[in-house]
C-alpha cells in the first residue's frame, strides 16, 4: 500500500514538470535568482567643449637681468662705510661705498698749492714783460733821434751804437719773457689738469649705484681694503630686474609662422609660468628675435621682456613660456587624457545615449594647456571618456563615474540620465 502511494506522487510530480507554459515562478522559484545583466565598466568623462584657444609655441626659458653691473673700485684705498643692505633695491646714483679720500684730499691740496704758484709766476713774468716793452719803446725813440742826430754829425757813432744795442737787448729779453710766460702758462694748465683729476680721483671715492637694481652678495665689507680695477673681485653685483628678460629658443620651423604673426599684430603676448607656482602668470611682450639660426640645434632666440613689477620672475629661474601668436575662436577642445593611440592612429572612447561606447578615430591639433584641440572628429556636447579606457572595446557598456575633486580638465561628469546612484 505505501508502495503504491509513493509511485502515484511520483508519476504526479513529472506530470507537473512536463506541463508546457510553466515558469520558474509557476514552480515556486525565488525571482533573486533570475540572471541580471553585467555592470557596466566604471569610466569618467568630460564634455567636448567650444572655446577660443591661443594657437601658441610653447618652450622652457631662461629669466634674465635686464642688464648686470660688477661694481668695482676705481682707486685704491680702504672701505670707509658701506650705504646699503644685502639684497636691498637702490636707484640709479645711490651711493654704495665709501673710500677713504684724505691721501687725495692731501694731493688735492697740494695741486692747488703748486697751480697757485705757476699763476703767481705767469702774472710776475707779464709785469716783466709790460716793463720791459716800455723801456724798449724808449729805447727805440732814443734810437730814431741818435740816428737823425748821428746823420748830421751832432753826435759820435758810439753813442748811437750805445744806443742800437740796448734796442736789441731789450728785443731778445722781450723774446726770453714771452718764452717764459708761455712756460709758466703752460705749467699752469698742467696744474689744472692735476687739480681736476685729483677731483676724479676723489669723485671715485664715493661709489655710487650705476643702475638701478637689486644688490646681491655683499663681498667687500666696512674696514676692508680694496684695489682699483680688482677685475673678477667686485663689491656688489647690482641686477635690473625691473623689467626684466626672459630668454628661450624656438625651432627655426616656427620662425616664418612668428614673423607672419608678428608682422601682422605689431607685437606677440608671452605667457611666463614659475615651477611651483600654479596660476601665477607673468605676461611680457617679444622684444628681440636672434639674427641667425643656431645650426648645432636647430633653434633661434628670442627675448620677451616683462614689467615684473610683483617681482614674479628672478634672475637665473627657468619658466614655462608660452608664445601667442593668435587665437583660435571657436574650437572643439577636448582633455588630452581623452585621447588614446592605437594601431590606425589616434582616437577617443565616445559615450553614446545608450550608456555604450563608441571608438572614434580623431585628429588632434595643438595643446591647450592640458587639454588638446580637436580639428575633426568630434562635435560640442559630446562626452568622451577621459578615465578607465584600458577595460573598454567598441560597444562595451559604461557605469559613469563623477570625476575626481579637483579634476584638471574638461567639464565635470556626472552620472547619465537613468544612472543616478546605482542599478
Amino acid at each position: 500500500m505505501r508502495r503504491r502511494r509513493m509511485a502515484g506522487a511520483l508519476l504526479l510530480a513529472a506530470a507537473i514538470g512536463a506541463t508546457p507554459g510553466l515558469t520558474a515562478c509557476d514552480r515556486g522559484a525565488d525571482p533573486a535568482t533570475a540572471k541580471s545583466p553585467p555592470p557596466g565598466v566604471p569610466v569618467t568623462t568630460a564634455e567636448v567643449v567650444t572655446r577660443d584657444v591661443p594657437v601658441q609655441v610653447n618652450a622652457i626659458g631662461n629669466v634674465q637681468a635686464l642688464s648686470s653691473v660688477a661694481v668695482q673700485s676705481m682707486i685704491n684705498g680702504e672701505v670707509l662705510k658701506v650705504h646699503f643692505a644685502e639684497g636691498q633695491d637702490v636707484e640709479t646714483g645711490a651711493p654704495l661705498f665709501t673710500i677713504d679720500p684724505r691721501q687725495l684730499q692731501t694731493a688735492m691740496l697740494q695741486a692747488q698749492a703748486t697751480l697757485a704758484q705757476h699763476q703767481a709766476a705767469v702774472l710776475q713774468a707779464e709785469a716783466i714783460l709790460a716793463k720791459d716793452s716800455a723801456e724798449l719803446e724808449n729805447a727805440k725813440v732814443d734810437e730814431r733821434r741818435y740816428k737823425k742826430l748821428l746823420e748830421g754829425d751832432f753826435v759820435a757813432r758810439e753813442q748811437y751804437d750805445q744806443i742800437l744795442t740796448k734796442v736789441r737787448s731789450l728785443t731778445a729779453t722781450i723774446d726770453a719773457d714771452k718764452a717764459a710766460i708761455e712756460t709758466d702758462k703752460a705749467l699752469v694748465r698742467a696744474d689744472h689738469a692735476a687739480v681736476e683729476n685729483v677731483k676724479v680721483q676723489l669723485s671715485y671715492t664715493e661709489i655710487r649705484a650705476p643702475i638701478g637694481g637689486r644688490t646681491g652678495n655683499l663681498l667687500i665689507h666696512q674696514g676692508n681694503v680694496v684695489k682699483a680695477n680688482d677685475v673678477g673681485n667686485p663689491l656688489v653685483v647690482i641686477n635690473q630686474i625691473h623689467p626684466i628678460y626672459v630668454a628661450f629658443a624656438v625651432p627655426e620651423g616656427q620662425l616664418d609662422d612668428i614673423r607672419r604673426y608678428y608682422r601682422a599684430a605689431g607685437e606677440l603676448v608671452v605667457e611666463a609660468r614659475p615651477p611651483g607656482a600654479p596660476g601665477v602668470v607673468a605676461r611680457g611682450k617679444v622684444t628681440f628675435i636672434n639674427n641667425t639660426v643656431d645650426p648645432s640645434t636647430g633653434t633661434i632666440q628670442v627675448k620677451a621682456t616683462f614689467k615684473n613689477e610683483d617681482n614674479t620672475l628672478w634672475p637665473g629661474q627657468f619658466v614655462n613660456v608660452s608664445l601667442i601668436l593668435a587665437r583660435q575662436p571657436g574650437a572643439i577642445v577636448v582633455p588630452s587624457q581623452a585621447v588614446q593611440s592605437g594601431q590606425k592612429g589616434q582616437y577617443v572612447f565616445v559615450v553614446k545615449p545608450d550608456q555604450t561606447v563608441e571608438a572614434r578615430p580623431v585628429v588632434p591639433g595643438a595643446p591647450a594647456g592640458r587639454d588638446v584641440v580637436i580639428t575633426s572628429g568630434l562635435k560640442a556636447g559630446e562626452r568622451v571618456v577621459t578615465d578607465g579606457q584600458l577595460r573598454l572595446v567598441p560597444g562595451a557598456r559604461v557605469d559613469v563615474k563623477a570625476a575626481a575633486p579637483g579634476a584638471p580638465s574638461g567639464a565635470p561628469a556626472t552620472p547619465a540620465p537613468g544612472k543616478a546612484g546605482g542599478r
